[in-house]
């Protein structure tokens, strides 16, 4: 499983877990603490469903919410780097997006964003997934963890 793999990784370059949720609204969070071993990685996370938690306890600039939105890669951007900074932990990962049935910000169900915030930088990326709302929850998870472990590979080539 992709958490394992993650905690095994990070445990072994004494690299330190964050996460900031909002369409998977802590799944990320469970995925991580399910994991033997995660105690020594995983600092803890914030599920900021609420635009306004997005602002007030990530640091979102409210401007970036009026320009893109809370459904883009920039605000997944902001709450990683948010969660990073609020945490203290090496890396933090960020989710948000519709998982819908409805739209929001127009954009359709299946509409995701995740971000890594680590030492070299922040890097995003955009999702388009299909299925019911926990499929999407359950598949930005596996992808976001996934984009954890390519850039912990880009940092020390070698990771597995």
């Amino acid at each position: 499983m992709t958490a394992a793999r993650v905690i095994h990784v990070m445990a072994a370059r004494g690299a330190t877990l964050a996460t900031a949720e909002s369409l998977t609204g802590g799944r990320l969070a469970a995925l991580a603490t399910q994991t033997p071993g995660s105690s020594a990685v995983y600092v803890g996370g914030l599920v900021t469903y609420a635009t306004e938690l997005k602002v007030r306890l990530l640091g979102v600039p409210e401007g970036l919410v009026e320009q893109r939105g809370v459904v883009s890669a920039e605000c997944a951007a902001a709450m990683a780097e948010g969660a990073r900074r609020v945490t203290g932990a090496t890396h933090a990962v960020a989710t948000t997006g519709v998982a819908g049935p409805d739209e929001q910000e127009g954009k359709p169900a299946g509409t995701v964003y995740v971000a890594v915030a680590g030492p070299d930088g922040t890097q995003s990326a955009a999702l388009t997934l299909s299925g019911s709302r926990e499929e999407i929850q359950d598949e930005t998870c596996r992808q976001a963890l996934e984009l954890l472990l390519d850039v912990m590979r880009r940092e020390e080539p070698g990771v597995r």
